[in-house]
């Protein structure tokens, strides 16, 4: 049989590579022929971590047809810039500037010399309900695309992590013309939870804070039993390699955000972003202890209760290995921690991606009649 080739990968807004470590984990034959960025810091990091791969410092709009040709692509990975798409409701998401770049691609797509076999997108909850969607999805059905589109979430591959994000899967379907629409997600597929029409419940859920607040709390205990998914513990750092006041929770902090901070512990099955930070307790104070009594107590002993808990934030690696990137993956040093913290949340699940991709791609090897693959 004649020797499968590499798969020719187009990497855009690759920011800090979150796209190409998921390839590197889910084994397929592929060589990145571009990774294309504007934001110079996450370029940096790129460059770190891939210092072979060509990165294209520009606009993605400002590469033409004729370049995007001569790259020659099978695959384009993509995770548009997300703040045009998540205002719901507003209809502004195709004039935003932001969007341009994204319409640039979806424009060229039926033009190009070779239109690729395959297209993974992701992005945030509140791209589905947009107009950028709406008009990506017809230009791939008018290209003879398959489109699969689901939601998952970090946890449904075992990583405590909630971050539900939207994928689209396009599939590019050669010879036969698509008569039926596409089959629902293969069998290990993870559930891809239906997407609700309507975020804002609250006309017909008029239940009181109280409630909502008990509902949390006995949604958060179901996620901690949930063993499928993994510890906290794995995700972390030893302890003698967290600088411990660097990432304490100062007390203005504590404070302010006291009540509404999403705690665990590093026996947690489960934990949230909150401005790029997570935060974590590192000793067995109970918690629940703690808060309940708060509001009877003046500041001082309020600050004080709420540093004995030792709240930190998680570090940066911590984040990265929650997120799946692997232990070779680093920051250079010139990138502050700051940086790291937003750099890391804007960028993507790596264990997640790595899935969908077989799952894109792994069928399409198989029925290549009796092909050794």
């Amino acid at each position: 049989g004649e020797r499968r080739r590499r798969m020719r990968v187009l990497e855009l807004y690759s920011g800090i590579g979150g796209m190409h470590y998921a390839l590197i984990e889910s084994n397929l034959s592929y060589q990145v022929v571009a990774a294309v960025d504007i934001n110079t810091t996450a370029n940096q990091v790129y460059t770190h971590n891939f210092p072979n791969t060509a990165l294209l410092n520009k606009t993605i709009e400002g590469i033409t047809l004729e370049e995007f040709n001569k790259l020659s692509f099978d695959m384009i990975l993509m995770s548009p810039p997300c703040q045009p798409f998540t205002r719901i409701g507003l209809q502004r998401d195709l004039d935003d500037p932001r969007t341009k770049s994204f319409l640039h691609i979806v424009d060229l797509l039926p033009r190009l010399s070779k239109a690729p076999l395959y297209i993974l997108l992701e992005n945030v909850k509140g791209f589905e309900k947009s107009a950028a969607r709406e008009y990506l999805v017809k230009t791939l059905r008018e290209c003879q695309y398959t489109v699969q589109e689901m939601m998952v979430s970090p946890t449904h591959v075992g990583i405590p992590n909630s971050r539900l994000r939207y994928y689209l899967m396009a599939k590019r379907s050669a010879q036969q013309k698509i008569s039926a629409p596409s089959t629902g997600p293969a069998e290990d597929a993870p559930p891809a939870p239906h997407i609700c029409p309507s975020q804002d419940k609250s006309h017909t859920c008029p239940c009181s804070t109280q409630l909502k607040a008990t509902l949390e709390v006995q949604k958060k205990q179901i996620q901690n039993s949930d063993l499928s998914v993994q510890q906290i513990q794995a995700f972390l750092e030893p302890q003698e390699d967290v600088h411990e006041p660097q990432h304490l929770l100062p007390p203005k902090t504590l404070l302010r955000y006291a009540q509404l901070l999403d705690i665990v512990r590093p026996s947690c099955r489960r934990s949230w972003i909150i401005k790029h930070t997570f935060f974590l307790p590192l000793c067995d104070v109970q918690v629940e202890d703690v808060f309940p009594s708060l509001d009877q107590c003046s500041e001082e002993e309020k600050v004080q209760r709420l540093l004995d808990l030792k709240l930190r934030y998680f570090t940066p690696r911590e984040v990265a290995n929650l997120m799946g990137f692997p232990q070779s993956f680093t920051f250079p040093e010139s990138v502050s921690t700051k940086q790291q913290y937003r750099l890391l949340g804007n960028s993507l699940n790596v264990v997640v991606v790595a899935k969908l991709l077989q799952l894109l791609v792994t069928p399409e090897l198989q029925h290549k009649d009796g092909r050794p693959h």
